[in-house]
């Protein structure tokens, strides 16, 4: 600068001086962002650098597994191959002026390797999306295709198409116990039954995995997951037995087909526990191809269907009635041969009889017998019995469409029919849930249990999460009514009962059928065509090990009765379980009580037989003989006898018995021979079976 004018040198020196305060200046600004964004707002920029180096994957559980009771697999879940698309990935590098060939091509090319509609595979490649699902649950044949089309040593390969494994629920046993199951929606959300109540266990909750991503979004490194566990959902271990279903279920669709019934419903438990072993509903669907189901067969009929019980509530009416003592075993009731008006209305009876004993009444299905009975006990009495059974509420169990049926409120004063046709089912409606539950407090000793469905959840490794236990929800009636009504039932069965059919060879069956009207929706009145058959019961009748409740909905061809239609359903199924099992008739040495098994009039056989005795005839002792008064009988010989057969045979004379203890007569007062005067009360002390 010495060579330059003072003029020009010290303008240079000036400018230097402004550029370098300039520069300063520019330099304090950076230094001041940097400062800012390095420390200021460091936590914010820091998270957004993390958002764009980071990706976050939402892992979806492996859906747990149904199982039955045995460990077999109901419903569980495989891996089967899906095609995704990242758009994004399949176009990039692609000059934009040809984009829209390049989408015309690619749609065309994995259109006719997936079998899809060509516009829709263009109209998602041009919304350029990171991900879509191209087809869900394809064939290996396709997988393959989609490889070819992604293999970069061919010409022209299509980037961002993935295959991925994809959970798919499959149901082993095709169709059974499909209304009670349900099924899970291509969502991986259960839509029906029990895929639906319980799809929180085995769904899971879904696994978060960070890891970084490169510029194209790939993932490139994982973390990992800190707990394996979370990669499945809950496993859950149904009560139901995979054999007792499969035999219901056939039962139930070959009733079906032989009466052209519209449909029914069948559930088998251990009314000790409350297990559900069994709950088939017909028609019925396959969950694997639930799309192609009649939405109408996807119901579980054992929960969801009401229908007005009939004569099978009369056992209820009658353990009501023996538990308020409103009647005694033996008291003899009129049944007004047959025909009986009560307010506006006339109750018939299908077997025209007088006199009949509360265990005559069962055994004949007696309306006017029931009625009366029912009358005796009075509206509160009556709606407070019926509630004791588990009727007018629901049975609470995990299945979604629970009935609670309907029971006349008792707020409402019931006229004189309305209790009279609730003693024998009408004007009321139960489901054949409840009828099971009602029937086992019966069974078990008057205990009215909650209801097992799961027996109990666990997690992928194993280990038990919930395991409910038997838990008694009340008192129906007590241990001495129970045992008494069981016996009365065990006439349903046997002799002239309406339930013979429902018998089962070498051992006792309990139970009652009904045969109940349906309400016409047009008229609003009972129809004369269209009925529910149905039967209750329990087996073996002294040692209960399954309570069953069968209820087949509108019976068409040639009978309709419930002891033709379903008693033989419950039978064929009493059969199978107590052989699968392993209850095998009660084996006795007591040749007398052979004799009576051995015949088909128990009654006669067992008078016979045990009148006579093993000892020498000149060492009988001789009933003294004379004539009989006006109004007097002479008392039988009634040792050996069940409770059941010795009430029927005071009854027939018109005498009442007075029980002591259980099991088989042991002595009698007035002894066998006596006259005695008709309404006497004959002492009857039981020996209980050794």
């Amino acid at each position: 600068m010495r060579n330059l004018r003072p003029e020009r040198a010290k303008w240079i020196k000036l400018r230097m001086a402004m550029l370098c305060g300039m520069m300063g200046l520019g330099l304090g600004f950076v230094l001041s962002g940097a400062d800012k964004i390095q420390n200021r707002d460091g936590a914010a920029w820091l998270e957004m650098a993390e958002k764009q180096r980071q990706r976050r994957l939402h892992i979806q559980p492996k859906r747990g597994t149904l199982y039955d009771r045995n460990g077999a697999p109901l419903a569980e879940s495989v891996e089967v191959p899906s095609i995704s698309m990242d758009a994004v990935e399949m176009l990039r590098g692609i000059e934009e002026k040809y984009v829209p060939r390049r989408i015309e091509e690619f749609s065309e090319r994995i259109s006719a390797a997936l079998s899809l509609d060509k516009d829709e595979v263009r109209e998602k490649i041009a919304r350029r999306r990171r991900f879509l699902w191209l087809k869900r649950r394809v064939s290996e044949d396709e997988v393959e295709k989609v490889r070819a089309l992604s293999d970069r040593t061919q010409r022209d390969p299509i980037r961002g198409l993935q295959i991925e494994g994809e959970g798919h629920r499959f149901y082993p046993n095709k169709g059974l116990a499909g209304p009670l199951i349900g099924f899970v929606a291509p969502d991986g959300d259960g839509r029906e039954g029990l895929e639906l109540s319980l799809n929180e266990e085995l769904k899971g909750k879904p696994a978060e995995v960070h890891g970084l991503r490169d510029r194209s979004g790939r993932l490139i490194f994982s973390e990992g997951l800190d707990n394996e566990a979370a990669l499945a959902g809950h496993n859950v271990h149904l009560t139901i037995d995979r054999a007792i279903q499969h035999t219901a279920e056939r039962e139930l669709d070959a009733a079906l087909r032989t009466y052209e019934a519209k449909g029914g419903s069948i559930v088998v438990m251990d009314p000790a526990s409350g297990e559900i072993l069994a709950m088939a509903s017909a028609p019925g669907f396959d969950p694997n191809d639930y799309q192609g189901a009649d939405p109408d067969h996807r119901r579980n009929r054992a929960v969801v269907d009401r229908y007005e019980p009939g004569s099978t509530m009369k056992i209820f009416t009658l353990a009501t009635a023996l538990a308020q003592k409103s009647i005694s075993p033996t008291e003899p009731i009129y049944c007004e041969n047959g025909h009986m008006p009560i307010d506006n209305i006339v109750i018939h009876d299908t077997h025209v009889h007088k006199w009949l004993t509360p265990t005559q009444i069962l055994q004949f299905s007696s309306n006017i017998g029931s009625a009366k009975i029912g009358l005796g006990l009075g509206q509160q009495r009556l709606y407070e019995g019926l509630r004791r059974f588990g009727f007018g509420e629901p049975p609470g169990l995990p299945v979604p469409g629970q009935s609670v049926g309907v029971l006349r409120p008792r707020d409402r004063p019931w006229v004189q029919v309305e209790t009279a046709a609730a003693s024998f089912g009408q004007g009321i409606s139960v489901t054949t849930m409840q009828m099971a539950l009602g029937v086992s407090a019966i069974a078990n000793g008057g205990k009215l249990m909650e209801p097992i469905l799961v027996k109990r959840v666990t997690d992928s490794t194993g280990a038990t999460l919930d395991e409910p236990k038997a838990r008694v929800r009340r008192a129906a009636v007590g241990p001495a009514v129970s045992r008494l009504l069981g016996e009365m039932l065990v006439s349903v069965t046997e002799g002239e009962g309406t339930g013979v059919e429902a018998s089962v060879p070498g051992f006792k069956v309990a139970g009652k059928t009904a045969t109940a009207q349906k309400i016409d929706a047009e008229t609003g009145r009972y129809t004369d065509t269209h009925y529910v058959a149905s039967f209750v019961g329990f087996v073996p009748a002294d040692k209960p090990r399954f309570a069953i409740a069968v209820a087949i909905d509108e019976p068409m061809a040639g009978t309709y009765a419930g002891g033709s239609v379903a008693a033989p359903v419950f039978r064929r199924v009493a059969e199978m379980a107590l052989r699968y099992t392993g209850v095998t008739p009660s084996g006795t040495d007591d040749k007398k009580a052979q004799e009576i098994a051995k015949t088909a009039d128990p009654a006669e056989a067992a008078y016979k037989a045990l009148s006579r005795s093993d000892e020498p005839a000149e060492a009988q002792p001789k009933r003294p003989a004379r004539a009989l008064g006006a109004g007097e009988v002479e008392v039988p010989d009634l040792t050996g006898f069940p409770a059941r057969e010795a009430i029927k045979q005071l009854g027939a004379l018109g005498l009442s018995a007075r029980i002591e203890g259980t099991g088989r007569v042991l002595k009698q007062e007035p002894a066998a021979g006596a006259a005695a005067k008709r309404g006497t009360t004959i002492r009857l002390i039981f020996e209980p079976p050794t």
